[in-house]
C-alpha cells in the first residue's frame, strides 16, 4: 500500500500506531495489575495488541515507499532508523497482552456468582514478573513511539512554516 485517495499512506497508516501503541501499553499495564480489569476486558486486550502489532509493519512499508518518494535529508534517513525499532516494542506487547488475557481467564467451572472466582496465575512471583515486564515493554513502546513521532514531525517540518505568524487572508491584520 502506498497511495489512500492520493496521499501518502504512511501519513494516514501512522495515526494507528500512534494511538494504538500507547492505548495498549497503558492497558496492558492496567490489566496486569489488576487483573479484575483484564477479566473485564476479556479477549479484547489482545486483540488490541495485534491490530497495533499489524499496523507497525504496515506503517513502516509505506514509510519505506515514502522515504524513496521525497528528498532525502538526514532527518529522514533518522526518521527511517527509528521507525524499524518499533516492531519488537509491538511484539512485546502483543506476547504479553496475550499472557495476561491467558492467565486472568475464569477457570471452568468457577463463574458462578456464589463461588468466588479465582485467576490462573494466583502465584505472586509470577503476577510480579508479569506485571515488571508489562510495565518496562509498556514504557519502551511508549517512549520508542514519542521519539520516533518527534524524529518525523522534524523532518516533515523542519523547513515547511514560518517562525512568525504571516498576515493572509481576512484574519490576517492589514488594518482593514
Amino acid at each position: 500500500m502506498s497511495l489512500v485517495n492520493g496521499l501518502p499512506a504512511h501519513v494516514l497508516l501512522v495515526h494507528v500506531v500512534v494511538v494504538l501503541v500507547p492505548l495498549v501499553a497503558l492497558a496492558l499495564v492496567i490489566c496486569a495489575l489488576w487483573p479484575s480489569v483484564a477479566r473485564r476486558l476479556g479477549v479484547l486486550l489482545p486483540l488490541l495488541a495485534l491490530v497495533a502489532l499489524a499496523g507497525v509493519p504496515l506503517t513502516t512499508q509505506a514509510g519505506e515507499w515514502l522515504e524513496k518518494h521525497v528528498a532525502s535529508d538526514t532527518l529522514v534517513r533518522r526518521h527511517a532508523e527509528l521507525g524499524d525499532g518499533l516492531l519488537p516494542w509491538a511484539l512485546g506487547l502483543f506476547v504479553l497482552a496475550a499472557v495476561v488475557w491467558w492467565a486472568s481467564r475464569r477457570p471452568a467451572g468457577t463463574a458462578t456468582d456464589a463461588a468466588p472466582v479465582t485467576t490462573r496465575w494466583t502465584a505472586l512471583p509470577v503476577r510480579m514478573t508479569v506485571a515488571v515486564l508489562s510495565v518496562a515493554v509498556a514504557a519502551g513502546a511508549v517512549v520508542d513511539v514519542y521519539r520516533i513521532g518527534d524524529s518525523g514531525a522534524k523532518a516533515a517540518w523542519h523547513d515547511g512554516f514560518s517562525k512568525t505568524a504571516t498576515s493572509t487572508g481576512a484574519e490576517g491584520g492589514n488594518g482593514d
